[in-house]
């Protein structure tokens, strides 16, 4: 037979190749677990009973009680609604003026030409924008606005920076108000304090209704706005509850969960 004899591997005739056992990599340490809130919020949070429903008037005067932010802290509300996420016709998107305003300051870039231009700039538009401040976002890769407007005409020149304006939520559209004939009257109400009410993934909405130094009657009548308008604007054929719960919070701060049916006693 052909091949090496067996004595020319030596005892016990052909050898093995050894077998490498994988040994595991001893993981030092515990796992990291999420760190607890901070001792300020802890403090913040002794001063809600948890799971309990407050008068809507009563949870306001919670929010700005419990924020320890060192600054101006901004006033949210999360609205839960009876919505299915799945469903295009149950997806919301509007707009609404508040009353008092968000206490916010917003920074508006308008790109427009001619009156319209001029008049935006003397209702506040902090930018107009222009072919130039197109190429130095589309260099930067950001803009630095808070709200982006334009006339119906400037659009097409804005796909070169669409990319960049979408994700920030920047990029303007019919839907939100922000592509317009008047980009004046946009600009003013964004200035008062325009929110955007818009669901996300799950039926939920996110939106601020003031400042901890407003007083409690300005937050409630911000809030009573919201709610007004989403209930204008409720899809058909909603089953059971349509807004399930409102929890309201500071920046940084503790929820506190309010009771829907005061809000019409305020």
């Amino acid at each position: 037979m052909g091949g090496l004899p067996a004595e020319a591997f030596g005892e016990g005739g052909p050898k093995k190749k050894p077998v490498v056992k994988r040994v595991k990599k001893e993981v030092r340490g515990k796992p990291r677990k999420a760190s607890p809130r901070g001792r300020r919020y802890q403090v913040a949070k002794e001063k809600i009973k948890g799971g309990k429903l407050y008068p809507l008037s009563e949870a306001v005067k919670i929010v700005k009680e419990s924020s320890y932010a060192n600054f101006d802290a901004s006033v949210e509300a999360h609205i839960n609604l009876g919505l299915e996420a799945n469903k295009t016709e149950h997806q919301i998107r509007t707009l609404v003026a508040l009353p008092h305003g968000t206490g916010r300051k917003v920074k508006v870039l308008v790109f427009a030409e001619g009156k319209e231009a001029k008049a935006a700039s003397e209702t506040g538009a902090d930018r107009i924008g222009d072919e130039e401040i197109i190429e130095e976002i589309a260099k930067s890769g950001k803009a630095t606005f808070d709200a982006v407007v334009a006339t119906p005409e400037f659009m097409p020149k804005l796909a070169k920076i669409a990319r960049i304006l979408g994700p920030q939520g920047l990029m303007p559209s019919p839907k939100s108000g922000t592509v317009t004939d008047k980009p004046a009257e946009v600009v003013a109400e964004l200035k008062k304090g325009r929110a955007e009410l818009r669901t996300e993934k799950q039926p939920i909405i996110h939106t601020v209704i003031g400042k901890v130094s407003f007083p409690e009657k300005k937050l409630i009548e911000n809030l009573k706005a919201v709610v007004e308008e989403l209930n204008r604007v409720k899809p058909g054929g909603v089953k059971g509850e349509y807004i399930r719960s409102i929890y309201l919070k500071s920046t940084m701060g503790p929820s506190v969960k309010g009771a829907l049916d005061s809000l019409d006693a305020q």
